[in-house]
């Protein structure tokens, strides 16, 4: 299996996994010109964009250790185009991971902020 199918299945496994922990799915794969959102939900009238990672195991670290402080910049520029876009600025936003270790999926909640990013903003 190449890595775009593993990626795949990955978002699909983190997809159904959000929807059973009461999330509602607006979109997946978005892309704009600055860059892609793995899945866009909503829970509690929270918008929330999710980058999904995989690892087989943990011998390279954790899945998540790759949203690097550039990719999170990538991420929350894509976001505030999708908020522009669709006029959301009036809700409530958070970025988090889903790391997938092999059949574990751990959800991070609030993995980064626009915050700790302002510089390259």
């Amino acid at each position: 299996m190449n890595k775009r199918a593993i990626g795949n299945e990955g978002e699909e496994r983190a997809v159904t996994y959000l929807m059973k922990e009461g999330c509602s799915i607006i979109t997946t794969n978005y892309t704009c010109k600055i860059g892609e959102i793995d899945i866009i939900a909503m829970q509690d009238s929270v918008i929330i964009f999710i980058e999904v990672k995989y690892r087989k195991n943990t011998k390279m670290g954790r899945p998540g250790e790759s949203v690097n402080y550039f990719k999170q910049m990538k991420i929350i520029k894509s976001a505030m185009w999708y908020a522009q876009k669709h006029g959301l600025f009036d809700k409530a936003m958070r970025f988090d991971i889903i790391e997938i270790i092999d059949n574990e999926i751990i959800w991070i909640k609030n993995a980064f902020t626009i915050e700790n990013n302002k510089k390259l903003l």
